[in-house]
């Protein structure tokens, strides 16, 4: 045990002497949420800013409908005239433009609505909320026309009923929390990504003490081979254990990204993926002849599998193909993980994410101890 504990506080003022190993385990998982921030910072808050052009005059039912446009919760309305109308939407001061063409009021009053003009660079994305508005209110209008025949004392007295409305609609408005479940659902797949470089960069030291010796001095003393590379796993452990709780303080106290699940829930969730990072992380270092070797395997193995796996992009824009495939790597089940807990599920209920992330450690690691057993090859080291 106290070789053990000679080795663990070894390697970490080893590994912490040196300044950029700070930046590489601390500081890029802070990096990629911010890089998350800035993905999903500019999603639309919701209000769409909407230019009316009134042509019709000052027709009772023209105004009715203006002063519904103006109380839409989603809506900010300016009244202004067809030209500068035109001119805020190409400058981007408006979303939108509705114009209220000279007849609008009659068509209504006949049945018939016409002369409505919606105008938008923005396409269906903006004018879709606004044509369901007015579609609802002209049209309960333009069936009072329907049913009044052309009768304007029976369409005046039918009308001023329905204007005269003895319910009140309250409307509550929920925040829209879509946007930081994205930030963090990004932010932990950068994290894991960040995650599995970090245990490659602690296992290398093994090759790096055998390339430089140390290791086989090492071993000339009492402690043995085991001993050496389980305190190496120790330490593995105990950086990204750091790692994920200095990444989560950052996240939800500095950044503010209320990702909607509890501290222990993400912290388990992310300590079952270290296993399995630490599992890779033995297995290429098992298979690489030298630290150039791992260095490669791990950028050959790492990048391609966080691109299929979703730590880049969310899995719902992948297509079929790249979700089967990504359903064979572990990075996939400690986000869908993150995913289900944002939807409201229970830790208890994931115990089939759970087991699959524990059986990928299990097996990288029994690979890579079969591996090292087999290992003969001492030519570079001796």
């Amino acid at each position: 045990m106290r070789e053990m504990m000679w080795l663990i506080r070894k390697t970490l003022t080893d590994t912490f002497r040196k300044k950029s190993s700070w930046f590489v385990y601390f500081g890029l998982p802070i990096v990629g949420i911010l890089i998350s921030m800035f993905l999903y910072s500019n999603i639309s808050s919701g209000t769409i800013r909407v230019g009316i052009s009134n042509q019709d005059g000052n027709q009772a039912i023209t105004m009715d409908v203006i002063r519904f446009m103006e109380g839409l919760n989603q809506l900010t309305v300016t009244v202004t005239d067809e030209q500068s109308l035109h001119d805020d939407i190409a400058s981007g001061k408006l979303d939108s433009g509705i114009i209220f063409e000279p007849g609008f009021a009659a068509s209504v009053r006949e049945g018939k609505p016409d002369h409505l003009n919606i105008v938008s660079v923005k396409g269906r994305q903006v004018t879709a909320y606004i044509k369901a508005m007015l579609q609802s209110y002209i049209g309960n209008i333009a069936a009072i026309g329907k049913e009044s025949r052309g009768d304007e004392a029976a369409f005046s007295r039918i009308y001023a009923a329905y204007s005269e409305q003895d319910f009140k609609l309250k409307a509550v408005t929920l925040q829209d929390k879509s946007s930081t479940k994205a930030m963090t659902y990004q932010s932990i797949g950068f994290l894991a990504m960040f995650m599995m470089f970090s245990a490659v960069n602690m296992t290398e030291i093994i090759l790096k003490e055998k390339e430089n010796r140390t290791f086989l001095r090492l071993l000339s003393s009492p402690i043995s081979a085991r001993t050496y590379v389980f305190s190496n796993v120790i330490v593995n452990f105990m950086i990204m254990l750091l790692q994920i709780v200095v990444t989560l303080i950052m996240m939800k106290n500095v950044f503010h990204i209320d990702s909607g699940i509890t501290y222990g829930q993400l912290i388990l969730s992310l300590l079952l993926f270290a296993l399995a990072a630490i599992g890779l992380s033995l297995l290429i270092v098992a298979f690489a002849n030298s630290t150039a070797g791992a260095g490669a395997m791990q950028n050959l193995i790492i990048t391609p599998s966080c691109l299929l796996a979703g730590c880049f992009f969310p899995m719902d824009i992948m297509p079929d193909t790249v979700r089967k495939i990504s359903n064979f790597l572990p990075q996939h089940w400690l986000l869908d993980m993150i995913n289900k807990l944002q939807q409201g599920h229970s830790l208890g209920s994931l115990y089939v994410n759970m087991a699959i992330l524990i059986a990928f450690a299990a097996v990288f690691s029994l690979i890579a101890i079969y591996r090292f057993s087999r290992n003969n090859d001492v030519r570079q080291f001796v």
